[in-house]
């Protein structure tokens, strides 16, 4: 069975959406939801789920380079449970470790490449990297 999956990169001004499947592993960079007041954001959230109807969720946590955690760290958590419990879904983590360094190479080398989607933006692009990472590190998680 393919499952859909949706990954986020949470950040404060900005939530980068991505994405993808079980079948081909890729992600997508689809949407990013601007700093809203939280009822706003969480509804954009219900439209993507509501459009894609992933069977998974996937957040990307914020930690320091030394894999402490950081400020970050909480609201990332936070952000984790929420989901979790107004869309019941599971909700899996995945460190976000140098996942914005990551994007902004994708970006350079997709602009020389003349294949940049329109529009695309670091928060999209991490969130897709931060997909990636799970459909690498976690395929017990779409078995």
């Amino acid at each position: 069975m393919v499952q859909t999956v949706l990954a986020f990169d949470f950040g404060e001004a900005r939530i980068g959406v991505a994405v993808g499947n079980s079948m081909l592993r890729q992600a997508t960079p689809v949407a990013v939801i601007a700093s809203l007041p939280r009822e706003l954001r969480f509804r954009h959230i219900a439209d993507l789920i509501a459009a894609w109807q992933p069977d998974l969720l996937v957040v990307g946590i914020a930690r320091h380079a030394s894999g402490d955690d950081s400020a970050m760290t909480a609201r990332c958590l936070r952000f984790a449970h929420q989901l979790e419990g107004r869309f019941g879904l599971p909700v899996w983590q995945v460190d976000e470790r140098y996942s914005s360094l990551e994007a902004e190479m994708m970006r350079r080398d997709a602009r020389a490449a003349g294949s940049l989607r329109a529009g695309a933006t670091l928060d999209d692009l991490a969130a897709a990297v931060i997909l990636k990472r799970f459909f690498d590190e976690h395929p017990e998680a779409l078995a």
